[in-house]
């Protein structure tokens, strides 16, 4: 499949630009596999040992009819399987689940689709549809710059399958990624919306900590219903068409109109996506970026009266750009504004604690896929000693209630909890990290918000879900709760742990050689 020259360094090769794996081909050995990472960066060497054999990611194909669908979810909230852990983590049951099971053909006869990331590994992606399904149509976006190596590559991938379109997504700003996650299935009954942080690269779906949410199946709108009424109270149809025109390619717009055929308004969530550019106006405020989720805060969120700043604001992440020389730059104040947004005559109260959780060095070190784990959490050194305040906001991840502390995160999340950790106001899961190119950051006197980014995340907001203001923050795994929509099973466990004197920040170009991982390795980055 590949005409790519071979890297000279082989299975040892610790290149960290993207352009080196559009280049050059890496080997495949039993006992390394190098892949590429995800957010502008990086490439990780992991060793296929961190699959133990004897707890292997079960099939989907052994699923029988009593057991449950993917629609059993009512909040449509999961996390992906991960490789290595307890079985018992891994259930439908426990919210978890894999991208076979989102394609499968229990799901109905599909008819078309479209997958949206930042990066693709075509066989794998095309092996995880159903055989009858492999040569649908199939319209892959990608992010296009350019010097279009991007599109080269991606002409390579796809060149043995003529049922792929490939469109590009044009990104103008050296700065901007293409990072949106997000995939459309069309049926024969409907159309399903699936919104996600995994890059489509097998490694990203079976060794780290990933979430996805799936939408209800939206159904054909009769013929005589107007394709542009929008009668769900998150606008969701109306958002996600705004935020696909955003392309200005013909190819999307197809799918524009396949979304206007069609009903969506079972979806509860709210879109809450970043378009790059320089948005002035109402589009500054109501469209995109963090501004848009301060919009929808302030009309749906938590209320003035019940909620205080006592209640920390916890964002959750697997990458950080440049934050500005002091945390009230953009982190603490423009920023925060929008996450402890609240809905009532104050439309802003005092500002709450934020908590940031991202793994340490030996969460790294002690994770199934070792140093190389870190690989997929670009943050650099010279970053963070511009940014050293950074390490007071820093708690480590743990999910021991969901099997996957050792399971690197990759997955995105944004919310606010009691100061007591029983309720929460919002959850937020998207593609988004935590960076300005991401966001947005305010210019020109707060007159217009620059992003340099595409990005994609689904708001849940408990009201839409349950006849309550909070979501019951769910600390054990109850299998019978699938359908309980005021109980919200977070990625990560509460209480946080904060980093302590002995904890490092991750920093993915710094070398780590003294202590070995959990495959005996040492991590020395090297050079683009």
């Amino acid at each position: 499949m590949t005409s790519k020259e071979m890297c000279r360094y082989g299975n040892q090769c610790y290149r960290k630009n993207p352009i080196h794996f559009q280049e050059f081909d890496h080997p495949f050995d039993p006992k390394t596999r190098l892949t590429a990472s995800d957010d502008n960066t990086t490439q990780s060497m992991a060793s296929s040992s961190t699959q133990n054999p004897n707890k292997r990611l079960k099939s989907s194909d052994a699923k029988t009819e009593t057991e449950p669908t993917i629609d059993s979810n009512i909040l449509g909230f999961y996390l992906t399987k991960v490789s290595g852990i307890d079985d018992k983590y891994n259930e439908m049951t426990a919210k978890a689940i894999d991208l076979k099971e989102i394609l499968s053909a229990r799901n109905g006869k599909l008819l078309e689709s479209i997958q949206m990331n930042y990066m693709f590994e075509m066989d794998w992606l095309l092996s995880q549809y159903p055989k009858q399904f492999r040569t649908l149509p199939l319209m892959i976006v990608y992010g296009s710059k350019r010097d279009g190596m991007a599109t080269k590559e991606m002409q390579n991938q796809t060149k043995d399958y003529p049922h792929v379109r490939l469109v590009g997504a044009q990104l103008v700003d050296p700065f901007g990624t293409h990072h949106s996650k997000m995939m459309f299935l069309r049926y024969d009954r409907g159309l399903r919306v699936v919104i996600h942080t995994a890059n489509l690269i097998e490694r990203d779906w079976t060794h780290k900590t990933q979430g996805v949410w799936v939408s209800p199946l939206f159904p054909p709108l009769p013929s005589s219903h107007s394709s542009d009424a929008d009668i769900s109270q998150t606008r969701f149809k109306t958002d996600l068409i705004e935020y696909l025109q955003s392309y200005h390619s013909m190819e999307v717009n197809e799918w524009i109109e396949t979304i206007r055929r069609h009903d969506l308004s079972s979806a509860k969530v709210f879109l809450i996506g970043s378009v790059p550019g320089r948005h002035v106006g109402a589009d500054m405020k109501c469209r995109f970026g963090h501004l848009k989720l301060r919009r929808v805060l302030s009309e749906f969120g938590p209320s003035a009266k019940s909620v205080d700043s006592s209640w920390p604001a916890i964002t959750q992440f697997s990458s950080i750009g440049s934050l500005g020389p002091t945390a009230d730059n953009w982190l603490t104040n423009e920023f925060l504004s929008s996450l402890s947004t609240v809905c009532g005559p104050k439309s802003l109260t005092t500002r709450p604690q934020m908590k940031c959780i991202f793994p340490s060095v030996e969460d790294v070190r002690t994770s199934l896929e070792g140093y190389c784990g870190g690989g997929s959490l670009p943050y650099s050194s010279q970053t963070h000693q511009r940014q050293t305040y950074l390490s007071s906001f820093l708690h480590l991840w743990r999910s021991e209630r969901r099997g996957r502390s050792h399971a690197v995160p990759h997955i995105k999340t944004y919310a606010r909890y009691s100061s007591d950790w029983k309720q929460m106001a919002y959850f937020l899961l998207t593609s988004a990290n935590l960076s300005k190119a991401a966001w947005g950051q305010l210019q020109k006197n707060g007159s217009q918000l620059a992003i340099r980014s595409y990005e994609i995340g689904v708001l849940f907001i408990p009201k839409l879900f349950a006849n309550q203001e909070f979501f019951d923050v769910s600390k054990t795994e109850d299998s019978k709760q699938m359908s309980n929509t005021s109980s919200f099973a977070i990625p990560y466990d509460i209480p946080l742990t904060p980093y302590s004197s002995n904890d490092t920040v991750w920093t993915w170009d710094t070398p780590h050689t003294q202590l070995p991982d959990t495959h005996g390795n040492a991590w020395i980055p090297g050079s683009s």
